[in-house]
């Protein structure tokens, strides 16, 4: 079955980094594009950055473009978000997600992993 494991969040002050790795299994890794949400406290899950299968084309939240980097090892089943430049109001919950289009879509998560952006 599928399963994403992130790791890599922590406490971090203002303008620091930290780099989320999300390891993946139960399926074909490089045939997906893969993706990065966050939630704050009190608000709603937000797309941050996503990465196709094919060519790797990226795209990003405006909030996080020239800041955070997604990419992919298709041969470790891994995908990470470098986070430079951290605010406070990145402040949030990390989670990776694969959606696969079968008869219908299908979402999955992963378990998530707290990113905290303070002095």
């Amino acid at each position: 079955q599928v399963q994403l494991v992130e790791s890599g969040g922590g406490l971090v002050q203002p303008g620091g980094s930290l780099r989320l790795s999300c390891a993946a299994s139960g399926f074909t890794f490089s045939s997906y594009a893969m993706s990065w949400y966050r939630q704050a406290p009190g608000k709603e899950r937000e797309l941050v950055a996503a990465i196709t299968s094919a060519d790797g084309s990226t795209n990003y939240a405006d909030s996080v473009k020239g800041r955070f980097t997604i990419s992919r090892d298709n041969a470790k089943n891994t995908v990470y978000l470098q986070m430079n430049s951290l605010k406070a109001e990145d402040t949030a919950v990390y989670y990776c997600h694969l959606i696969q289009y079968t008869l219908r879509p299908v979402n999955y998560w992963g378990q998530g992993t707290q990113v905290t952006v303070s002095p």
